[in-house]
């Protein structure tokens, strides 16, 4: 039998203008490829590891000591924040885009009886979990969580902060306002807000669990480390009644970032093999956040996404949208119908933006660490020529003259 050797892998570049991953910074890329050769035991691995839970904690804004990073994406982050729910659990789920949905399945999941799995296996429908499905391209108000809860008086309460299946940032006040008048235990997906909009997670008591990424605000490698954090009391609630996961329980992965029986220690525990890459590239990435501050990130972003909504609106599109590192838009009336077409179209040119993942479809533009003028207006001028080859009338000549004023405004502000 031959055995078909393939050519090396080479990946072109790629103009990654999506909801995320984002474009790696290029510090962040140095640091992961000049790490030594070390094991997962090694002392610098160690100490980078708590230097980057205090690091983690200044970034977020929080005194909670069980905050650290869990191996993986985002989605290992969400998994462990969501360890702490129960079969039976009384849940009440906010869903207004294709991420928070998921996030709803995972919690039916973790609720669900085991009749309830029986019934269905891959999908179970938990009867303890009630899912607020909240209109694509609206946001979740302080109204809707306050009416739910006050209704179904559930243990717990999800909802995504910044859902970029639809763009739309929902309401972080109201929410944890509403957790706390009914005695719920908050738990926010804040995979698309860390590291892009300033804000203090200890400002926000209803809220017992935070679960974030490292590839978007923090600008650093998939499979890195999602950060998370974690109340006293969603602690004491897990210390209580256990958790069906080991990889992904906090209290134990608390112990490998030195933080044991809700103390700062020395050095961690042997829990899991830590990657001396993964730490060195996660580390530089929240020095950089820190040193640049969130104050400053956060003003570009608003700046940067503020020009891109009008160049995008100048061209018919209307922009449905609120985040400041994501455009979600409709194509003009014209070009409704072949939004995949141009999608597919750009993504074939290296430009890679992307459509909503369910229904109804629309365009998504997202500017994670593209905060340059050089790069929104390439973006601007490659997604003008992808409607002009659909057969828009795209006057590059008024878009020009308009990236030139707003960005001039900008400035002399």
């Amino acid at each position: 039998m031959t055995v078909q050797i393939y050519p090396q892998l080479e990946i072109s570049e790629t103009l990654a203008a999506g909801p995320g991953p984002g474009n790696t910074d290029a510090r962040v890329l140095a640091a992961f490829s000049r790490a030594g050769m070390a094991d997962h035991m090694q002392g610098d691995v160690l100490r980078g590891m708590i230097e980057c839970k205090h690091m983690l904690r200044r970034l977020w804004g929080t005194q909670n000591t069980h905050t650290f990073a869990v191996a993986g994406t985002g989605w290992s982050g969400l998994d462990t924040m969501f360890a702490a729910v129960m079969p039976g659990d009384t849940v009440v789920a906010f869903v207004n885009g294709t991420f928070s949905g998921i996030d709803a399945q995972t919690l039916h999941i973790k609720a669900a009886t085991a009749q309830e799995h029986e019934a269905n296996p891959l999908n179970p429908q938990a009867a303890s979990v009630v899912v607020i499905d909240v209109p694509h391209g609206t946001s979740v108000t302080g109204e809707m969580v306050e009416a739910a809860l006050a209704e179904h008086k559930p243990k717990w309460a999800f909802m995504a902060h910044w859902e970029t299946g639809s763009g739309r940032i929902n309401d972080l006040r109201g929410f944890s306002d509403a957790c706390e008048r009914h005695g719920a235990m908050g738990l926010i997906d804040a995979v698309s807000s860390l590291g892009v909009e300033e804000f203090a997670i200890d400002n926000y008591p209803g809220v017992a669990g935070w679960a974030s990424c490292p590839q978007k605000g923090l600008c650093c490698l998939p499979l890195t480390y999602a950060p998370v954090s974690f109340t006293a009391a969603y602690i004491d609630t897990l210390k209580t009644r256990g958790a069906y996961s080991y990889v992904h329980n906090p209290i134990f992965e608390a112990r490998h970032w030195g933080i044991v029986d809700g103390q700062d220690v020395e050095k961690g525990t042997y829990h899991r093999t830590h990657s001396a890459y993964a730490v060195s590239a996660f580390h530089e990435s929240l020095r950089l956040a820190l040193q640049e501050g969130l104050a400053k990130r956060a003003r570009l972003y608003r700046t940067h996404e503020a020009v891109l909504r009008k160049a995008l609106t100048a061209m018919g599109c209307e922009v449905t949208s609120n985040m400041t590192s994501l455009v979600v838009l409709n194509l003009p009336p014209a070009l409704a119908g072949r939004e995949m077409e141009l999608v597919q179209n750009c993504r074939a040119q290296g430009f890679g933006i992307w459509p909503t993942l369910s229904a109804p479809v629309q365009v998504r533009i997202g500017i994670l660490n593209l905060l340059d003028r050089g790069v929104i207006t390439k973006i601007v001028r490659l997604f003008a020529e992808a409607m002009r080859d659909l057969g828009a009338e795209v006057d590059q000549g008024n878009i020009d003259a308009l990236l030139d004023s707003r960005y001039g405004t900008c400035v002399a502000a």
